[in-house]
């Protein structure tokens, strides 16, 4: 029985960590000229860093919260939505890039 109880809480640490990474929305598109872009939008209340990476170039950005960053485009008209790499966290877990 004590095994059962240690297991259930076990997998309930498991999951809990699952889910707190934050809120985000990612929108794709191709511009006017054929090049891909993304816009990252911060679903929660609190200030996140973000980073976009394509093509082994990474962009970091402050994103406040609920707001939307900037269309980030790329540089060659090959490229498309599966090429970039999008990341955000809590800017507080990240103290380097806090404003001083």
């Amino acid at each position: 029985m004590t095994v059962k109880i240690f297991t259930f809480f076990t997998l309930l640490l498991f999951i809990t960590s699952a889910i707190a990474m934050p809120k985000i929305t990612v929108k794709h598109q191709r511009n006017v000229t054929g090049f891909a872009e993304v816009q990252v939008s911060n679903d929660t209340m609190v200030n996140l860093i973000c980073h976009i990476a394509i093509d082994g170039h990474k962009i970091f950005f402050r994103l406040k919260a609920i707001e939307s960053s900037h269309w980030f485009t790329a540089t060659d008209v090959r490229f498309n939505h599966t090429h970039f790499s999008i990341w955000c966290d809590y800017l507080e877990l990240h103290p380097k890039y806090q404003a001083e």
